[in-house]
């Protein structure tokens, strides 16, 4: 973290992978009334979703204009004091600055710039897992049950679920964990190659300390934290269990040099 905050930031995107504790991780930001109400405003599924909520007017194709999205996102996404936070998994960053690009042609290319362009002076925050194989049996678990979070704060999708049992796969844990170093070496790559140097977070010590880590992130950002420790609470509730234990002792005894 540096040691001097030279200017508050505008905006600030949490980037992670599955399972990393992102939906506590925004829902205890959101809790500071003072650091956005970030959400997957961009997840590529969702935005008809989002779009419709905020009653975007549609195309006569039934699509709706971008740039009316990103500047209903930001509104919506923001605090009194102007600050907007949106999470971003990996795949989605492209998503986002090739359809920002479009409308700003004049910076396509340069993905820095267009997010500032679209939402002023960003700053990042990288989320991620040391525990690989705990993060690959929860997303596996959560992609077979369609439950991705319990509780909440106006998420747009995640947690209906679909009364499916879920079914230990060790092939799947494996793909899991394997895409999940993947998109972790992608996301430092974009970093390296953007000269950012992030915020890092990780559960484990998000999941140890959510205020001190919540704090952080705001000494980080520039932003003042509120003043009593229980404006920050957490909105939603832990989901693994010993189900989720069971499987990553089934795994390592199936594949003993993981």
């Amino acid at each position: 973290m540096p040691t001097e905050i030279a200017y508050r930031a505008d905006s600030y995107f949490v980037c992670a992978t599955p399972r990393t504790g992102s939906s506590l991780l925004l829902g205890l930001l959101n809790s500071t009334e003072v650091c956005g109400h970030p959400q997957a405003y961009f997840r590529a599924p969702d935005e008809r979703l989002w779009a419709d909520r905020w009653q975007i007017p549609r195309t006569a194709e039934g699509g709706f204009n971008y740039a009316d999205y990103a500047q209903a996102a930001r509104a919506a996404g923001s605090t009194p004091n102007g600050v907007f936070g949106a999470k971003l998994m990996w795949g989605t960053l492209d998503e986002v600055v090739d359809k920002l690009g479009a409308i700003h042609r004049d910076l396509a290319g340069d993905d820095v710039a267009l997010l500032n362009r679209a939402f002023g002076r960003t700053r990042f925050i990288y989320l991620r897992r040391h525990d690989v194989l705990a993060q690959a049996v929860s997303w596996l678990r959560a992609e077979q049950t369609n439950t991705w979070f319990i509780g909440g704060n106006g998420e747009i999708s995640g947690n209906s679920g679909n009364r499916q049992a879920p079914r230990f796969d060790a092939g799947a844990i494996r793909r899991f964990m394997d895409m999940i170093e993947e998109h972790n070496a992608a996301w430092e790559a974009w970093f390296a190659s953007w000269g950012i140097q992030p915020y890092r977070v990780t559960y484990e010590h998000l999941d140890d300390d959510m205020v001190i880590t919540t704090r952080g992130i705001l000494e980080f950002l520039g932003i003042d934290a509120p003043d009593r420790a229980s404006a920050i609470a957490a909105r939603h509730r832990r989901q693994a269990d010993g189900l989720n234990q069971q499987w990553i002792e089934q795994y390592q005894a199936q594949v003993p040099d993981n």
